[in-house]
């Protein structure tokens, strides 16, 4: 490719609304361009990386038996209702009217056409197990789309799907998965992390989560060195801690603590260490049907509640009003805790073997010390694991501590079981001749977000760091003084030649632009390697090349290039 010919459009500075790195950049290197809110028109440059991202997933799932075909972006809302999924997925999924009044919405995702496919065509247990997957333009309507590619309302997604006649086969079919994404991420050049992961609105038994790790990740992961043990905090189990603190209880008193509403501020108003502390946090459940039920969860003061486990233990809730508060505990936020209350308490497992400790006194600049469960109020019947992991705690593998990182969610894959299947009468006859209900796995990878959770981890202060796996372009040759020097352009264009031949995906610059600019502009897109051709290097029979990351360049004689760069890209 020549620059001159493709379509090079870079910025100095990014929109003052491009919040984070990969979206700032990616705007600036000329990949994307805004069209509204969350929806993004992928410029050449960008299209040429997500191309690339797409080759790998569909190399991938193709090496691994699944069949790719491509379902309408458009879906009959029946089908959702049918699924009883429509309501649950709320106003993300943007619905409209045909001209004949018919409903019908944008697919953010597709469990509901695949399984209408497949109970029409699928038939006998000869016939499976299937896998298909498709890479499709998705649509959720966020309510607030941010951080460019990587949290917009339209983007790309490979999303796979099997069936199956028993659970058997289809944790065969997800161990495969789990491989295949490994090697997918690998080939991508991504540092990535596989972890246990909850299954959300997507529904099923078990699930895994692929995440690019990068400082700036949304999704906080813990694991364990010693073992490969990794989960999303959000599942990540805090093991149950042995009773600690005094074996003598301290008399229970009220102490004042003006205007000390946090557990921190208390401590130190108290001269204790936080872990002393407990809070309570109060709740109103949502159950479908009836009035909500007022819930205290009662939390270690340095700890954190983890809503995704409270809602497993007591269902869909909210987090209570300050009316609501001061109606059930007569007392404002802030000085509230579980001594007299005598609705429903759940209590963390560090909570329930502690002893002496400090909680509000549901009286307002008061808090009570030295509160003891079976003295002071009863052990609540409700002791489980509400909180989020911290670095340090053990693992619940039991073969070392924790440890926290950060990362970007590009991957999940599902062991779906019946839901979808039951839901819209996907069956299949055995070979008894009976009807059995399908068994389903679901496989999704974030085909556009990866490119911006790449720029994420790989960036520096002059741009984009690309892996070469998916840059734009593999090498980049900048020739110095290109229209006016026959002897530089007779070396750039053999050079351009050479790698062409052998399949290289190469640039040459043959525009008329200063050098610097030239450099600025490939070490903004990220290009990997860079090989600068000049008359004084020439005249020494060198070339100069520069990988993406090097501090300085190494000179290499020009009948060397070649297979230099050959040995560096196969590296």
């Amino acid at each position: 490719m020549r620059a001159s010919r493709f379509f090079v459009s870079t910025l100095k500075e990014a929109p003052a609304d491009a919040e984070i790195v990969s979206h700032r950049l990616m705007l600036r290197a000329g990949l994307i361009r805004r069209l509204a809110g969350g929806i993004y028109t992928w410029m050449p440059m960008g299209l040429r990386v997500l191309r690339k991202v797409e080759a790998i997933v569909r190399e991938e799932m193709n090496r691994a038996g699944a069949v790719e075909l491509l379902m309408p972006a458009v879906q009959p809302f029946e089908l959702w209702e049918e699924s009883g999924r429509g309501p649950q997925y709320g106003p993300e999924l943007l619905r409209f009217k045909d001209r004949h009044q018919r409903d019908f919405v944008i697919g953010p995702t597709h469990e509901e056409v695949i399984t209408d496919i497949v109970r029409r065509e699928v038939r006998s247990y000869r016939q499976l197990p299937r896998h298909f997957y498709q890479v499709q333009t998705k649509f959720r309507d966020e309510i607030r789309p941010r951080f460019g590619v990587m949290r917009g309302r339209e983007f790309l997604m490979k999303d796979g799907y099997s069936f199956h006649t028993s659970y058997a086969d289809l944790e065969r079919e997800y161990r495969s998965m789990y491989e295949t994404y490994t090697r997918i991420f690998t080939r991508l050049g991504l540092k990535f992390r596989a972890v246990a992961a909850d299954t959300g609105s997507i529904g099923g038994t078990g699930s895994h989560e692929f995440h690019v790790l990068a400082d700036s990740g949304e999704d906080a992961i813990a694991f364990c060195p010693a073992s490969g043990y990794a989960a999303n905090v959000e599942l990540a189990e805090a093991v149950a801690p042995q009773k600690v603190g005094a074996d003598d209880t301290a008399p229970m008193e009220k102490k004042p603590t003006p205007g000390k509403t946090r557990c921190d501020d208390v401590a130190a108003f108290l001269g204790i260490s936080l872990e002393q502390t407990v809070k309570a946090v109060a709740v109103m459940t949502q159950p479908q049907e009836g009035a909500g039920e007022f819930v205290l969860l009662l939390l270690r003061g340095d700890h954190e509640l983890n809503e995704i486990k409270a809602q497993k233990l007591i269902g869909e809730f909210r987090f209570a009003g300050a009316e609501e508060i001061i109606t059930a505990l007569g007392c404002k936020p802030g000085y509230i805790g579980p001594v007299g209350f005598g609705g429903r308490i759940v209590a963390d497992r560090a909570v329930a073997v502690m002893s002496n400790f400090v909680c509000g006194a549901n009286v307002e600049d008061h808090h009570l010390t030295g509160v003891n469960f079976g003295r002071d109020l009863s052990l609540p019947e409700a002791v489980a694991d509400i909180r989020n992991v911290l670095a340090g705690d053990p693992s619940p593998d039991g073969k070392g501590p924790l440890e926290l990182c950060r990362g970007i969610e590009v991957g999940h894959i599902f062991q779906l079981r019946t839901k979808y299947a039951e839901a819209l009468g996907c069956v299949f006859l055995d070979e008894q001749g009976k009807e059995q209900v399908m068994e389903m796995g679901c496989y999704g990878i974030g085909v556009s977000r990866i490119v911006g959770a790449a720029i994420e981890q790989g960036h520096d202060e002059r741009g984009i760091v690309f892996p070469t796996a998916i840059a734009p372009f593999a090498v980049v040759i900048v020739p110095m003084a290109y229209a006016k020097s026959e002897s530089v352009r007779a070396a750039a264009e053999a050079l351009y030649s050479a790698l062409g031949a052998l399949g290289i995906d190469v640039v040459l610059d043959d525009r008329d632009e200063r050098p610097g600019s030239m450099f600025a502009d490939w070490e903004l897109i990220g290009v990997p390697h860079r090989v600068v051709v000049g008359e004084r290097g020439l005249k020494e029979g060198k070339l100069e090349y520069k990988g993406r990351s090097d501090a300085e360049p190494t000179l290499v004689a020009v009948a060397e290039m070649t297979g230099f760069l050959q040995q560096k890209l196969c590296g």
